[in-house]
Formats: structure tokens, C-alpha cells, sequence
């Protein structure tokens, strides 16, 4: 995770709309926590919880926190899982 000083300009905005999506993440067990935005603007995700090696991971990733968040920092040019 980044220090306040390395702080990427989206970070806040990621969080906030990863922040929408968590209640629905975490009624099924799971959760999403922000690793790292890369300076060409990919975020880098941790699925958590009943989400990790979930056989629905992928599509979660795709469908649901990609969703929400290309409509709200469309700057973010990829989403990735990391381990």
C-alpha cells in the first residue's frame, strides 16, 4: 500500500468507488483492497475473503469493481488482481 507521500492522484478516487462496491463483496464473505495505481494509471487490486480463488473471481474483478470504476476514474486504463 502506498504512504501518504507516494500517493498516486486517483488513489482517494479508486478507494471511494471501491468503497461502493465493498457491502457487496462482503455479503458473500469476500473484499477488495487497493494495492497500488501504477503511473500508466493501472490499479492493482487484492481480492480478499470468500474472494480469493473464487471460480466467479474474475468475472467479480470484470463485471463488478471494473464496472464502477471505468464509469468513475475513467483515467484508470487497466485493473489487475495481485497476489
Amino acid at each position: 500500500m502506498a504512504t501518504e507521500e507516494q500517493k498516486h492522484p486517483l488513489w482517494d478516487r479508486v478507494e471511494e468507488s471501491l468503497a461502493k462496491v465493498r457491502p457487496s463483496l462482503e455479503a458473500d464473505g469476500g473484499n477488495v483492497e487497493l494495492i497500488n495505481i501504477t503511473e500508466d494509471n493501472i490499479v492493482e487490486v487484492q481480492l480478499q475473503g470468500a474472494c480469493k480463488g473464487c471460480p466467479m473471481a474474475q468475472m467479480t474483478l470484470a463485471m463488478g469493481i471494473g464496472r464502477v470504476l471505468r464509469q468513475e476514474v475513467p483515467e484508470m486504463k487497466d485493473l489487475r488482481a495481485v497476489d
